[in-house]
């Protein structure tokens, strides 16, 4: 079987790689153009594997997609290349239509093309495996249940918006052409290999250096959380049991108040790595908050976990440990980020 993945040095594609290489036979082409955010070193021994294709090449260019397809002929894609980060769309939502509307568009169509030519056997077996973010939904209050797989889309940042239409022509696609395609959509993910712009690993780096920790407004916002390993098992089992035209959403019943993740951080470090001057908690800096922030985010995992017979097997407070540990014994690879790509400067100020 050959598998297609885009988006696969990035932070969730990368540990999608890793679990393909590792627990199938699969073969991984792996379509990435290594933006600003692409770690090569995050796929691990998969580099060497040569089962491993990597192909340098934008989503967005539609005749290189057509020549992936028509070089490679995968069983299946997964598709999970995406600008994901709330605060840089924030400053610059072009790049975010680019890459993931018009980009989706052209692999929907260069997927299309190529199902259209297989033989019947393969064709029935085929999947396009579209991989969202819970944001699509918009926020929820204090009290309010989870997202399903029926709630309404709402989105309420340029990411979210992207990741909705996105979403939007994937269904489109399996609804008027019969693409075998489906959706799943995730909550915040964290673990190893994350570019330190987000909020768990940008705080685990700044309090390892003694930096002030920044949360926004007074932290009260609350996330659903899931380590990355979690959700690449999820993603691996859609792709082989999901139903075409289905969605499923993958999440680890988590949620956490942002200042109760920053504080959990602190907690940590002080533990491992004791500071001289004192607990970490006096770096936490409250910071004008993001516009239109969003308050809630939570998930309902039962029904994914029950048709797909997946379970998380981390805790947050287990995966969160093991996460400050990689980090802690990793640091020369996001030493060499801040020095270079991203230094921890605030983003998405909309000044």
């Amino acid at each position: 079987m050959k598998i297609l993945v885009t988006g696969g040095m990035g932070f969730i594609g990368s540990a999608v790689i890793r679990r393909l290489i590792r627990t199938t036979g699969a073969t991984v082409v792996n379509v990435d153009c290594l933006t600003y955010a692409a770690s090569p070193e995050a796929i691990e021994e998969a580099a060497t594997n040569p089962r491993h294709v990597h192909v340098n090449a934008d989503i967005a260019d539609a005749a290189a997609m057509r020549a992936v397809f028509a070089a490679h002929d995968p069983d299946a894609v997964m598709h999970l290349a995406a600008e994901s980060h709330v605060d840089r769309s924030i400053d610059g939502p072009a790049a975010f239509v680019r890459t993931n509307v018009t980009g989706t568009l052209s692999l929907l169509e260069a997927a299309l093309a190529h199902w259209r030519r297989l033989p019947k056997e393969r064709a029935d077996a085929f999947r396009f495996h579209h991989v969202s973010t819970d944001e699509v939904f918009g926020h929820l209050e204090p009290g309010d249940p989870p997202f399903t797989a029926a709630t309404p889309y709402a989105p309420r940042s340029p990411y979210a918006a992207s990741k909705a239409a996105s979403d939007h022509l994937v269904r489109a696609f399996h609804a008027t052409y019969g693409l075998p395609a489906f959706v799943t959509n995730t909550c915040n993910n964290y673990g190893p290999w994350q570019f330190p712009e987000k909020l768990i690993p940008l705080t685990i780096a700044n309090a390892i250096e003694g930096r002030r920790l920044p949360v926004y407004g007074r932290g009260e916002n609350i996330r659903d959380w899931i380590h990355v390993d979690d959700h690449a098992a999820g993603l691996v089992a859609a792709l082989f049991r999901a139903r075409p035209g289905e969605t499923y959403l993958l999440g680890a019943h988590a949620e956490r108040r942002n200042i109760d993740v920053v504080r959990a951080i602190c907690a940590i470090l002080d533990r491992l790595m004791p500071h001289p001057a004192g607990p970490r908690e006096r770096l936490i800096e409250f910071v004008a908050d993001r516009p239109g922030h969003d308050f809630r985010y939570a998930i309902d995992a039962a029904p994914a976990m029950a048709s797909l017979g997946w379970r998380p097997v981390h805790s947050f407070e287990s995966g969160l440990e093991s996460t400050v540990r990689w980090y802690v014994d990793h640091a020369g690879w996001w030493k060499a980020i801040r020095a270079r790509r991203y230094a921890g400067e605030r983003l998405g100020t909309a000044a």
